[in-house]
């Protein structure tokens, strides 16, 4: 090769490092800022929250304050916002009734209910069916005669159930009150002594 072809090649290599130095000095910064507010690889951006509501619920016969988000269900609200603990969270998809509670006098499950739904609406838990005095509800009487419960974990769905079965007018016979208690599970299989319950607390709910 001749000093010409040499310089030639030379000039060629030297442009060609220069156009793409040029290149790369241009396209770094952006790259560097895209992947600065990219999120990491497996990371998930987190979507927008919702603002916090106010509301004004209606528990147990006294109106409750209290600011959730508006996702929060009456469960989380009663739980967490509230320390109205009576009502229990088991399986958190409306199908095992531990959460059950009142609404307007009939049963819905909190677990599966919106707390910004139920403004203006009344809501009744385990903790406000006994009487002022602290006496029990009649129910809550016989679940205790009858031995009804053995853990107790799903006892406050089952008596607040059973205090709906009764006013929904579904405890007229053994059979009835079984079909309408079937959604609320008892692990501890102490569903006989449930529906002796229910049988003997439904006359004396009705006085």
């Amino acid at each position: 090769m001749n000093d010409d072809t040499s310089k030639q090649s030379a000039s060629v290599g030297n442009r060609r490092r220069f156009l793409i130095g040029s290149a790369l000095g241009g396209a770094l910064p952006l790259i560097a800022r895209e992947a600065a507010a990219a999120p990491a690889i497996g990371a998930s951006a987190a979507p927008p929250s919702p603002a916090v509501v106010p509301l004004t619920l209606r528990i147990n016969g006294a109106s409750r304050q209290v600011a959730v988000d508006p996702r929060t269900t009456l469960l989380d609200t009663l739980r967490e916002h509230l320390d109205l603990t009576g009502a229990k969270k088991g399986c958190d998809h409306g199908q095992c009734g531990a959460c059950t509670v009142l609404v307007d006098g009939r049963r819905e499950l909190s677990c599966l209910t919106l707390a910004v739904s139920l403004a203006g609406r009344e809501v009744t838990t385990i903790e406000g069916v006994g009487g002022p005095d602290g006496a029990l509800h009649p129910m809550q009487q016989a679940f205790i005669e009858h031995d009804a419960f053995q853990c107790g974990y799903c006892t406050p769905g089952q008596i607040m159930s059973a205090i709906g079965c009764v006013r929904e007018g579904q405890a007229g016979n053994p059979e009835a009150i079984r079909e309408s208690m079937s959604g609320n599970l008892c692990r501890c299989a102490a569903y006989p002594n449930i529906v002796a319950a229910i049988v003997q607390a439904a006359p004396r709910m009705e006085t």
